[in-house]
């Protein structure tokens, strides 16, 4: 008999609330469903805003944790030293990397700059062929409506291939996006 592995589920997020409280919601929703389904939370390792939301639910539900922080951000994004696995990189590029080679799939929560930087190196990395895993954005009141325009805008123009659409799904809720990642994890 086989063990079954953990799979791990990757979610980019703000480091900030937001001015919406259903994104706080959708954090804390997500964070208990998927320590709920025996997925592994691996996120950013900050203890403030949506990362912290996220992260704290998925804990309290008795979800395991993988964060990760480069030592540049370990005061400002208040370093959550209580995961199941905490690790400090270097630098960006590291936590990025660690965070992907640790991952089985994504999932893309209501962000900032960063998250957006997080999100399209995970497609380019697709479209490159380095890895086949899937995204979810989890479009929160059509929080990501205006990006999935421009990519859509891309495609029309021939800049982005039709094909690479297929590398995200946009789900409006929690359950919609934890009924994709079941699939896309069995």
């Amino acid at each position: 008999m086989t063990q079954n592995l953990i799979k791990s589920v990757c979610v980019y997020c703000g480091s900030r609330m937001g001015k919406q409280d259903s994104f706080q919601q959708s954090a804390i929703d997500l964070g208990r469903a998927l320590a709920d389904a025996d997925l592994r939370l691996v996120y950013g390792a900050g203890d403030v805003g949506l990362m912290g939301a996220v992260a704290n639910a998925a804990q309290s539900a008795g979800g395991q944790t993988f964060g990760v922080i480069p030592v540049h951000l370990l005061d400002q994004e208040v370093g959550k030293r209580d995961l199941t696995h905490f690790i400090i990189t270097e630098n960006m590029h590291e936590r990025k990397k660690v965070m992907v080679m640790n991952s089985d799939a994504f999932v893309l929560l209501p962000g900032g700059l960063g998250s957006l930087d997080e999100f399209f190196e995970l497609l380019t990395w697709r479209q490159l062929g380095l890895h086949e895993k899937h995204c979810v954005i989890l479009n929160i009141d059509g929080y990501w409506d205006p990006m999935v325009t421009m990519i859509d805008h891309q495609i029309e123009n021939g800049f982005v291939a039709p094909h690479n659409r297929d590398f995200f799904t946009i789900c409006e809720s929690v359950p919609a996006a934890m009924r994709v990642l079941n699939q896309v994890l069995s």
